[in-house]
């Protein structure tokens, strides 16, 4: 497809563009794109050098000389802290004879969390903002560009761009106007309400359960955290992602967004679940503990999660990537999507066709899954 010649730029990073700026395109509906969030993996060392995530963010302006488009873009040297595998392909294009790696990552890193990924002044930006990311991709001879769960509204402008889409399942919560958490399990059968009870009162037992946000956030209790988070991490993926400053960091710059739940005996905290407050969902992101208890984890990270969404009115909850151990705790099975440009014909030919069959597999498991929804027949 032929296009108008596309004038963009690459900044060293979102922190070297003015908070207001990026802000005017990113909104302020989803945490995870704003100029705050980006810059704390930045300032903390998360992604940077070192790290295989190197921040290339791409910025069209607008006629009055501001950003008007941009787009939260790095450049990876390997596929870990992305949440959409694509080693397979990776390895087909390398025994191939072609350098997979680096590639374009338009993400929010370490975040399976859908959201905007063209983040937009003005919506007439969005097909110069693809053709940027295309030229960069080009010009510099990366094997590929990647847009990893891009919000459902902005699928389409991916598609008319040509990009393939991909579709993956996630497992979230919705608020039917419920007015507290009984509301919530009486919309379930009787089994599956007398599970949820019972698990509820297992985990507690003994225990403190702690919301904790805004002037409330000290730096002990991210030092608990940080046990926490090194143990689960190390365990997922061999070492933590963040480091210990990104969440001193978040405490300071995103208290009121931040909401840390603990599980605490005898004042001691002894597992932790944080959460990021959107404007409309709560964004569960991680979990650790350094005692085992029964059904603390879907205590803090679902439960937990629950009571706080619907305390504050929130529409949803996403708890993270995965997990159909969730389906039981009243979390259903809704699509998400990811967007690939493939510059090479024959690769691209042959993404295509695997995405193509994949497809069908996501869809039937969703059909699957969803009726296995714990609700009553007919909600």
């Amino acid at each position: 497809m032929s296009r108008d010649p596309v004038t963009a730029r690459i900044a060293d990073g979102v922190s070297a563009i003015l908070a207001a700026d990026w802000d005017a395109c990113a909104g302020d509906a989803n945490p995870f794109v704003g100029h705050a969030f980006l810059s704390i993996l930045e300032q903390s060392g998360s992604v940077g050098p070192g790290t295989g995530w190197q921040p290339l963010p791409v910025i069209v302006d607008g006629a009055d000389g501001r950003p008007g488009a941009v787009a939260p873009a790095y450049a990876k040297s390997h596929s870990q802290g992305e949440y959409v595998f694509d080693h397979a392909w990776a390895d087909a294009w390398e025994r191939g004879g072609g350098n997979y790696y680096p590639k374009l990552q338009i993400a929010a890193p370490f975040t399976p969390a859908p959201g905007p990924r063209l983040l937009l002044r003005d919506d007439s930006h969005a097909p110069v903002l693809i053709g940027a990311l295309e030229a960069v991709t080009d010009q510099n001879g990366l094997s590929s560009a990647h847009a990893t769960f891009v919000a459902p509204e902005q699928v389409p402008l991916f598609e008319a761009a040509g990009w393939l889409i991909r579709t993956g399942t996630q497992f979230h919560w919705h608020n039917d106007g419920y007015a507290r958490f009984d509301d919530f399990l009486a919309a379930l059968s009787s089994r599956k309400r007398k599970a949820i009870r019972h698990e509820r009162a297992k985990a507690v037992e003994g225990l403190t359960i702690r919301h904790l946000t805004g002037s409330e956030l000290t730096e002990a209790q991210w030092d608990a955290f940080w046990v926490f988070y090194q143990d689960t991490g190390s365990r997922k993926w061999g070492h933590p992602y963040l480091t210990r400053e990104f969440f001193s960091l978040l405490g300071g710059a995103m208290a009121d967004r931040t909401l840390l739940i603990l599980a605490e005996r005898d004042g001691r905290p002894i597992a932790g679940a944080l959460n990021l407050i959107g404007a409309d969902t709560l964004y569960g992101r991680y979990w650790g503990c350094t005692e085992e208890v029964p059904f603390l984890h879907f205590e803090l990270c679902y439960y937990q999660a629950i009571d706080a969404a619907i305390a504050r009115a929130l529409s949803t909850v996403e708890a993270g990537a995965q997990g159909e151990h969730k389906l039981a705790r009243g979390y259903v099975p809704v699509p998400t999507f990811s967007a690939h440009y493939i510059p090479d014909r024959n690769f691209r030919r042959a993404i295509a066709d695997f995405l193509a069959r994949e497809a069908l597999g996501v869809e039937s498991d969703q059909d699957y899954l969803t009726a296995l929804t714990p609700f009553k027949r007919g909600q």
